[in-house]
């Protein structure tokens, strides 16, 4: 019988589904858009029954087109979008609010309080800083804003977790409540060094231990899909992992040193630091990268760009400057540069490396003279800029050269924005052959978990590179360009607080 393995990537913007054969070669792909909610400035939600169903429509979308029985799916791996939350009713399995996605803004007061007052030790036990930006302070205003909360609490009808802990729990007809240690490491509620809840986190955000899911490693087969929920079968799950912590297992990145960059709806930077945990000095992340049975824990250093893709869905769904997403390249190709001006597209603050979560989005420069076309070649600039500030403290904090850095997502395939990325790291950029390297390294860490794959050596023979893209900016531009550039993120800090 014919041996297929799924990867599920559950985005911010839409569910992609991955089926590949034994041979690793995509034989299709099924995809659902979601939509967003923003009831409020800075909040951002999602529907997290919506969520569900749209994982299901992709993966039956998958297998129609590749005309496949389900059982011949040898095992599911699942990666998603991070520090999003849900919380739902155990006895109804109905969520009890919308999922609060990783981009919400509502609870800056609250991490503001916890940076001053607690700041040491969140960042000594958890590698986070406080900020809006994770799960912990999400999961603390719907215990304590929902009402009939309370009751629920006191009844144990209350369960809380990221978006795989949700999805799983239906996969599994609601028998497993799990989550793997990259993304607990995600919620600032994990202590690192022990990998468990950590209790103090807990107390200081009212969170009872008792509704959050099990911890796993990121391998293995810990549940089965139950027939009646998913798909008819019941077919191995393998895998659980943070979309970006997937992409950087799906690019290769194994050696401490190897850097990926995902352009999706934000940026997300992560270098491997093998099994030791780095405490930036300028602002970069401690994560857990993955833990596999055999072989311990592997960390990295995250560098979060909130705005990457959006700022481009807004110059088209808001300001109308084009029509598809695509137009951007030959767009930006048909100015010689932005003609002064610079986007800082701090839609939701801004993360690595400045921790600003009230810095909001700024357009400085503009003049009679400019044109849409230097907007949309500014805002594909500014994402560049930002992957910029985040190399250059990966360098300062391990003391070593970059000489590559593996790029992918959608935007990986604009040729102008990598001949940008490239010129203005005074890096090469390498982009593979499969794109979808988050949904791909979750349907390898699957085949891990499952036994196929039991050395890495395995894995990387089966990266391809599609295209390099060499540095051809000269250091007078770059340096200018990226003075420039600092000038206007001062400009951006501090806007709403101000």
């Amino acid at each position: 019988m014919a041996e297929y393995y799924l990867g599920i990537d559950q985005g911010t913007t839409g569910t992609m589904a991955l089926l590949l054969d034994k041979s690793w070669k995509v034989v299709a792909k099924g995809y659902r858009r979601h939509r967003q909610y923003y009831p409020k400035p800075g909040w951002v939600e999602q529907d997290a029954v919506e969520l569900w169903k749209d994982a299901k429509q992709s993966v039956q979308e998958a297998v129609r087109k590749a005309g496949i029985r389900p059982g011949e799916i040898r095992g599911i791996g699942l990666d998603h979008q991070g520090e999003s939350v849900v919380v739902w009713d155990r006895i109804t399995g109905e969520p009890v609010y919308p999922a609060i996605l990783w981009q919400d803004r509502r609870t800056s007061r609250q991490a503001d309080e916890l940076r001053k007052n607690y700041g040491d030790y969140i960042e000594n036990t958890t590698g986070l800083k406080a900020d809006a930006y994770f799960s912990g302070t999400k999961i603390q205003w719907i215990l304590e804003q929902v009402p009939g909360m309370a009751e629920r609490l006191r009844s144990g009808r209350v369960l809380a977790g990221t978006m795989d802990s949700w999805l799983i729990w239906n996969m599994t007809g609601r028998r497993h409540h799990v989550t793997d240690l990259s993304t607990a490491s995600r919620t600032m509620l994990l202590n690192l060094e022990t990998e468990q809840w950590d209790e103090g986190m807990l107390n200081l955000l009212g969170i009872p231990r008792g509704i959050l899911p099990e911890l796993i490693p990121s391998a293995g087969v810990y549940a089965y899909t139950d027939p009646d929920c998913f798909l008819g079968e019941r077919i191995p799950v393998g895998a659980i992992l943070v979309d970006q912590q997937a992409a950087l297992f799906g690019q290769c990145c194994f050696q401490p040193g190897d850097v990926k960059a995902t352009y999706g709806t934000g940026c997300f930077l992560l270098m491997n630091t093998g099994d030791k945990r780095v405490f930036s000095k300028g602002g970069l992340l401690p994560t857990v990268a993955w833990k596999l049975p055999d072989y311990g824990t592997t960390y990295a250093l995250d560098g979060g760009v909130y705005t990457a893709g959006t700022a481009i869905s807004w110059l088209q769904d808001e300001l109308r400057l084009f029509e598809q997403p695509e137009e951007t390249e030959q767009m930006a190709k048909s100015v010689a540069d932005t003609g002064g001006v610079f986007f800082v597209p701090a839609f939701s603050g801004l993360g690595a490396p400045h921790w600003d979560q009230y810095a909001r989005g700024t357009l400085v420069g503009l003049t009679g003279g400019t044109q849409k076309e230097h907007i949309v070649r500014a805002a594909l600039e500014s994402i560049a800029y930002q992957v910029s500030e985040n190399i250059q403290v990966m360098r300062q904090d391990l003391q070593r050269e970059i000489q590559v850095i593996r790029a992918d997502g959608g935007m990986s395939g604009n040729s102008f924005f990598m001949q940008f990325q490239a010129d203005i790291l005074d890096i090469a950029v390498d982009v593979p052959v499969i794109r979808e390297t988050t949904a791909l390294g979750a349907a390898y860490m699957a085949a891990v978990g499952l036994g196929t794959f039991t050395r890495r050596e395995e894995i990387e023979k089966r990266w391809k590179r599609y295209r390099r893209y060499e540095p051809q900016m000269s250091r007078q531009n770059r340096e200018a360009l990226l003075g420039r550039w600092k000038q206007a993120v001062d400009r951006a800090k501090g806007w709403e607080r101000s």
